[in-house]
């Protein structure tokens, strides 16, 4: 079997639209939620995102291929883009072996929403050409193969808020398996529109807190909803004998996956822990490593009481009492929760912490919960050497992902 490695990484986010805006505000603590201003959403209840900003389309695409693009499908392409180049992978030489496992939990909700205003208002005949291309979910996947040509495998794995990681985490098994040589993996999303936050508040799963600074709070006695984020994350996977013979700079290794279904509600954990517990085990397991060697966690942490509580039970279950003395961060007061994407940009910030041997802050947190009694890496980051990290994702409908990344050191 083959050793996965990561050779390149992308993406657009509300912290900054490429890798090292990003990392940069990363390490700096800089939040990017803010007012909303791409919809008046005075009557949604909710008055923070975390947009994208300043993005330019153009500087990876033709205005031919983005105006057929939702912006989830544009923000995957830019970051492929930025993936590809920083990994030098050739491409051209070698594209039946390369694929793209690029997810969206919702897909083009933008255009579906101005696409049923305008039947609504001038009859199903004025519905655009290119709605349906334009919305479905796979089209970011799609959208990405054929502008960098990759003819493997090119798939759209829905599992909510999972999305991202099992995409990333069946890419990683088809390179370890010898199925593929390379693949671009992980989510995007683009969400902030009226029904895209007026659901989510229907379901009152949003934070109504007007400020900023203090809407996101994972794991704090105050939080009261997540905040809402968008854009995507992309990594470049390939195998370790790949990467070898082109002497590319490796950024990481993947050594885990876990991946299962809580069977218990279609929004709340299991209350015991077992469900995303058994699979940071598997991914654990898989690693061929101990729970102890685990040096960072870097958490779904939503900023919802079910979700952040629950989770750190699940982090007891898997760690045991050694959940007690690693560092634990959620980076949703970074940059929000991307939704299907989130996994994306989240593998992005593990990667980052290995390399850079810098663990990141949990924005926003302020009190623990009671329930809620890690170490969550409260408001500023820190440096620290980490040498193996777990990346979670739980989303609706008792779906759990967790990948596993091992620091790179040398072959």
């Amino acid at each position: 079997m083959e050793r996965v490695v990561v050779t390149g990484l992308g993406t657009i986010s509300p912290i900054g639209n490429n890798i090292d805006e990003f990392w940069a505000s990363m390490r700096a603590n800089q939040s990017g939620i803010a007012p909303i201003t791409k919809f008046d959403a005075s009557s949604t209840g909710v008055h923070v995102a975390a947009e994208v900003k300043n993005f330019d389309p153009s500087l990876t695409m033709e205005r031919k291929e983005y105006q057929r693009m939702d912006f989830f499908s544009q923000y995957a392409v830019a970051a492929s883009v930025e993936a590809i180049n920083m990994s030098g992978y050739p491409l051209a030489d070698n594209d039946a072996r390369v694929g793209v496992l690029v997810s969206s939990g919702i897909g083009g909700l933008i255009e579906i929403e101005k696409g049923i205003r305008k039947m609504i208002d001038k009859g199903p005949k004025r519905i655009p050409p290119l709605f349906v291309p334009l919305t479905i979910g796979n089209m970011a996947a799609g959208n990405i193969s054929m502008k960098l040509g990759a003819k493997g495998p090119s798939l759209d794995i829905v599992t909510a808020c999972a999305s991202a990681t099992n995409s990333i985490g069946e890419a990683f098994l088809k390179i370890k398996f010898g199925l593929l040589d390379a693949c671009l993996a992980g989510g995007c999303e683009a969400t902030i529109n009226e029904i895209g936050i007026g659901g989510f508040a229907a379901l009152t799963a949003l934070s109504t807190n007007e400020d900023a600074a203090t809407a996101s709070r994972p794991f704090d006695k105050d939080r009261d909803g997540f905040v809402m984020g968008e854009g995507a994350g992309i990594l470049f996977l390939e195998s370790l004998s790949s990467a070898q013979a082109r002497n590319a700079t490796i950024y990481a290794e993947v050594v885990g996956y876990g991946a299962n279904s809580d069977a218990y509600h279609m929004t709340a954990p299991t209350p015991d822990g077992s469900g995303a517990g058994e699979a940071m085990k598997q991914a654990i397991e898989m690693a061929g490593i101990q729970a102890e060697q685990v040096d960072y966690i870097n958490a779904h942490g939503t900023s919802t009481p079910t979700n952040d509580s629950g989770e750190t039970t699940a982090i007891k279950y898997a760690l045991g009492n050694h959940a007690y003395k690693v560092a634990v961060s959620s980076s949703k007061g970074h940059f929000g929760h991307l939704l299907g994407g989130a996994g994306g940009v989240e593998a992005i910030v593990c990667v980052k912490a290995l390399h850079d041997s810098f663990v990141p802050a949990t924005l926003g947190l302020q009190q623990a919960d009671e329930a809620c009694d890690l170490d969550y890496v409260p408001q500023a980051g820190r440096e620290q050497q980490v040498n193996y990290a777990l990346s979670n994702s739980l989303g609706f409908g008792g779906h759990n992902a967790v990948l596993c990344f091992k620091r790179w050191e040398g072959a």
